[in-house]
């Protein structure tokens, strides 16, 4: 990463020249911008006095509105706190063909509290990790991520304090906390240094800009987008169009411990009736122990087609207040969620604290149906399993309890309950030509099955497989295993 160049001090009369260009060109940019398949992220960051905000305000005025989003993140709300860190950037994350420029974003924190000496270099450390995991799943799924740093010199900076200081309209900026972070240059210098050398990335690299000019500043940043923007649509306009593959297995053992598991337990409706009562009392005392704990719940329905999820579903939060708990049915994406990294509508519904979230259907949807059926590239399916970890890490990080079934029936199983559902009045919604469509590619999807379970099954979010051909079976197994599941957590 390149050290900033100096620039040389323009005259209003040249600067004034040069703009007129340049806003033609930022505004042909959003034209071409809104029918490109990826979005673009500014982000402005630098030294205090670097003139973010005057930036900010400029571009903007150049830019036409309706295709840019602007964004400043100050301290986090009682909502945000409730919520994993990146909760609050990936909810402001723009659309698809659009500009959204962030201030400061997920590094105004880390660097505020550093300026107050309230983290240790561990927890920096761990924070800068995920800063750059999540810059690089942006810029691998086709986010255009132009990171600006304003730099001024110790010199320049206490120049650029006093001349706002001493102008009426401008001195209310110069605030207590301004003149700490200018006493501390140093330090802080120091750690901003690191933040980029740690963040500075293929994709996501960080550019210095000379802010002691503001006229110059103002024209290299503008500059630097339309740059990478050139480069960047080059790039997507070579991308090879996805299509569907041979499905050959990542991780056999997946397969393996999909196959071996049985699927002939039997459960009489009397055993059931007299289990169920108990499993029920004792889930709804472990969920409102979560409550009391300020401890989030994200249960994770996945399974074959028929295989009992929406029962399944119905039966457990039977147990929970009905204000507590959200279902979350995934289907088809909208286009607004399209338009949107895939991880985007899941984050959307992370629960506040003490509150349960139910997806019937998830993310997983991006290493089976989309995986299958092309509608993602491979090298996109691939990194779903590493970000699809990393995201339940933040949930558990967070203190969020993660369930996870899997509703395994055999092909047989399947094959009565569909010929079931179409011949009863109440069940026909349940059933489409999808369903069948899906069905003759069992043995890919059995193999897409069994890559998940293996990659997907960590130490913190494990996978239960729940034998499904027996619904009562099926059932009571959820409740036992949601049960211990979240009283194992709280007493952890």
């Amino acid at each position: 990463m390149a050290s900033p160049t100096a620039v040389s001090r323009l005259t209003k009369k040249a600067y004034e020249a040069r703009v007129p260009g340049l806003r033609e060109q930022l505004v042909q940019l959003q034209v071409r911008l809104k029918e490109s398949p990826f979005k673009i992220l500014l982000i402005i960051a630098g030294d205090e006095g670097g003139g973010r905000a005057e930036l900010i305000n400029t571009l903007s005025g150049w830019l036409d509105p309706r295709g840019v989003e602007t964004f400043a993140f100050r301290e986090q709300t009682d909502e945000e706190r409730e919520r994993p860190l990146m909760w609050r950037y990936w909810r402001c994350l723009p659309a698809r063909g659009r500009l959204g420029i962030f201030a400061g974003s997920w590094y105004t924190e880390t660097l505020r509290e550093q300026a107050l000496a309230t983290k240790t270099s561990p927890r920096v450390n761990h924070e800068l990790a995920r800063i750059r995991h999540f810059e690089k799943l942006l810029a691998d799924n086709d986010t255009l991520v132009v990171k600006v740093w304003l730099h001024l010199t110790k010199q320049d900076q206490r120049r650029r304090l006093k001349e706002l200081a001493d102008d009426p309209d401008t001195a209310w900026r110069v605030t207590d906390e301004v003149l700490h972070h200018h006493r501390i240059y140093g330090r802080l210098a120091r750690m901003a240094e690191k933040i980029r050398a740690a963040t500075h990335q293929p994709g996501a690299p960080w550019t210095l800009i000379d802010a002691s000019d503001p006229r110059a500043r103002n024209l290299a940043v503008a500059r630097l987008l339309l740059r990478r923007f050139e480069v960047h649509q080059k790039r997507e306009v070579a991308r090879p169009a996805s299509r569907p593959r041979i499905t050959k297995s990542l991780s056999p053992a997946g397969l393996r411990r999909l196959l071996e598991l049985p699927l002939d337990q039997k459960l009489s409706a009397l055993d059931y009736e007299a289990k169920r009562e108990k499993w029920l009392g004792r889930l709804n005392a472990a969920v409102r122990a979560a409550q009391e704990a300020k401890r989030s719940i994200v249960f994770v329905f996945e399974g074959w087609d028929a295989a009992g999820k929406g029962g399944a579903i119905r039966r457990l939060t039977s147990a929970i207040d009905a204000r507590d708990y959200r279902v979350i049915p995934i289907a088809k994406p909208t286009d607004e969620e399209k338009a949107h990294h895939y991880l985007w509508r899941f984050w959307r519904h992370v629960p506040r604290a003490g509150l349960v979230t139910l997806y019937d259907r998830s993310w997983y949807g991006r290493v089976l149906v989309e995986r299958l059926e092309g509608f993602c590239r491979e090298e996109e399916w691939r990194r779903a399993f590493a970000e699809i970890n990393d995201f339940e890490e933040q949930l558990t990080e967070h203190g969020i309890i993660v369930v996870k079934f899997w509703m395994h029936v055999s092909r047989d199983e399947q094959l009565r309950r569909f010929r079931e559902r179409e011949t009863t009045a109440y069940k026909q919604h349940k059933i489409n030509d999808e369903d069948w469509r899906n069905r003759r590619k069992w043995h890919a999807y059995e193999i897409a099955v069994g890559d998940m379970l293996s990659l997907t099954d960590t130490p913190f979010s494990p996978w239960h497989l729940i034998p499904a051909n027996n619904k009562r079976h099926a059932r009571l197994q959820i409740l036992k295993t949601a049960t211990k599941t979240i009283e194992d957590a709280l007493a952890g």
